[in-house]
């Protein structure tokens, strides 16, 4: 029987060197289709500038306040707010508010790191 549920583990969460944590929620080869993270970036934060190839990215914002860099776009974010990233463009993220700024990355297909390329702005 191949696996449906894929269990939150919180003491998973990592640094990640593009400034901030992250906590892979989901990459399973069982659904190539897909993958999702969760992101947690500090007050005052700003993470470095990359894109993704063969990859598009959504942010999900769970909490927090922030902006979103998106190619020459920037855009205010809050809860419940859907940032769509293209395969290919430049994205970063700043916390903007006085607690974590936390989302959830979903790609499709699911996040390879071969295709995470830091961009130099």
């Amino acid at each position: 029987m191949s696996q449906v549920l894929f269990k939150h583990q919180p003491e998973a969460e990592y640094f990640f060197a593009e400034g901030c944590y992250i906590l892979e929620t989901f990459n399973s080869p069982a659904d190539p289709d897909a993958s999702i993270v969760r992101a947690r970036v500090a007050p005052g934060v700003t993470t470095r500038w990359h894109r993704l190839r063969d990859t598009a990215e959504r942010y999900v914002i769970l909490s927090g306040t922030g902006e979103a860099g998106v190619g020459d776009e920037t855009v205010l974010v809050g809860p419940g707010d859907v940032v769509l990233i293209p395969p290919m463009v430049d994205q970063r993220v700043r916390n903007t508010g006085d607690q974590d700024l936390v989302f959830l990355a979903v790609c499709t297909p699911r996040f390879n790191p071969d295709n995470y390329i830091a961009a130099d702005r």
